[in-house]
C-alpha cells in the first residue's frame, strides 16, 4: 500500500466555484498510485467542496441562487457577525456541503463521472486564500 499527501493553495475571487479537478488529478500522478482513493480535504470552515456539474455553468448558478435563498445574509437570529454578514452563512453553507471529498481512483485516473468536476465553493464575498491538502492511498 502506498500513501502520498499534497498541499497546493488556492485563491478565490469571492463567491463562487473554482474548479480542483486538474490540481487534484495533477496530485494523483504525483503520488504514483494506479488504484486507489483520492480524498480532498479543504482546511477552512466558510468555503466547501463539492463535485458538480463541470459542462453547463447556469448549473452552479441555480445552486448558488438556491443556497443564498436558504441561508440568507442578515439573518437577524445570527450572533456571528463580527466577521461581517456574509460570516455566519458561510459557515452554515460549509455544513451543508463538505469540508471533504473522496473520488476513487483506477488506472492512475479519478474515476469521476462524465460531468463531474472537483470545486472549492468560496462563500465569502471577498477573495481569500485556502489551501487544500489531497491524500491518495493505493496501490501501484
Amino acid at each position: 500500500m502506498r500513501q502520498h499527501q499534497s498541499r497546493f493553495r488556492v485563491s478565490t475571487k469571492g463567491k463562487g466555484p473554482v474548479e480542483l479537478t486538474g490540481r487534484v488529478a495533477e496530485c494523483l500522478r504525483e503520488s504514483g498510485v494506479r488504484e486507489g482513493l483520492v480524498h480532498v480535504f479543504c482546511r477552512h470552515t466558510s468555503c466547501s467542496l463539492v463535485l458538480m456539474e463541470n459542462a453547463d455553468p447556469s448549473a452552479w448558478r441555480d445552486l448558488a441562487r438556491w443556497m443564498e435563498r436558504l441561508v440568507p445574509e442578515n439573518d437577524p437570529d445570527f450572533a456571528h457577525t463580527l466577521e461581517g454578514p456574509d460570516d455566519m452563512p458561510s459557515h452554515i453553507k460549509m455544513a451543508l456541503t463538505r469540508s471533504g471529498e473522496t473520488i476513487p481512483a483506477q488506472g492512475g485516473q479519478l474515476l469521476l463521472g462524465t460531468w463531474q468536476g472537483i470545486f472549492l465553493w468560496e462563500h465569502r464575498a471577498s477573495p481569500h486564500a485556502r489551501e487544500i491538502v489531497v491524500t491518495v492511498q493505493g496501490t501501484e
